[in-house]
């Protein structure tokens, strides 16, 4: 494996079928989601990198070049970068037989939006907690049937609940299946989200 796509990471294993891939928020680091993940799924198998990007010393995924104005080029970059990482980090901890999901909130939302529509092999199913449109490929991928979970904030100030709506659209022309949550919060997340993605994993 190159040393690109070496992220400082967390890995715990699990039982279950499915791995979640675990991806924060800015500021956020490798420890942040391993609790949402538990919630989510005791049982599963955990994998979580840390953002390469550092924003006046908080790590991200990608560069932004304003509030909810992200810098494209380094966008597609890093996200093929952590689907090389996802790839290698299965052959070494033996996961390629799981269900992978990716749990993404805020920076680690729109990555993971990203992955579906310019890496769509990379995952099952993703559940999204206060995503934006991290971008629109020159072409839809085929996300036929792939289950999408996503959760915006009626009085989130950073998210317009237009964008969301807009990813929704996105995602549904690219085939995917997707829930959308609305739910009476602010940007950061709450017991509904949380309630709301583990009810949904359990069906999925």
């Amino acid at each position: 494996m190159s040393g690109s796509t070496e992220l400082i990471h967390r890995f715990i294993s699990g039982e279950s079928g499915r791995t979640l891939l675990l991806l924060h928020g800015t500021g956020g680091n490798e420890n942040d989601l391993l609790p949402l993940g538990r919630d989510l799924d005791p049982h599963a198998a955990l994998l979580s990198p840390r953002g390469q990007v550092l924003e006046n010393g908080m790590p991200r995924f990608f560069r932004r070049l304003a509030e909810g104005v992200f810098d494209e080029a380094d966008l597609r970059r890093r996200t093929n970068e952590l689907a090389d990482f996802v790839i290698a980090m299965a052959q070494r901890y033996e996961i390629t037989d799981r269900k992978l999901i990716a749990v993404g909130f805020s920076n680690g939302a729109n990555i993971a939006g990203a992955m579906l529509l310019l890496r769509p092999e990379i995952l099952a199913a993703a559940i999204l907690f206060r995503p934006m449109v991290p971008l629109v490929p020159e072409q839809l991928p085929q996300l036929r049937d792939v289950p999408v979970f996503i959760s915006s904030g009626l009085r989130d100030p950073i998210v317009p609940l237009t964008n969301a709506r807009s990813l929704v659209d996105l995602l549904e022309r690219a085939g995917a299946t997707v829930t959308f949550e609305q739910v009476n919060a602010s940007h950061g997340l709450t017991d509904e989200d949380v309630t709301a993605a583990s009810r949904w994993l359990a069906a999925a």
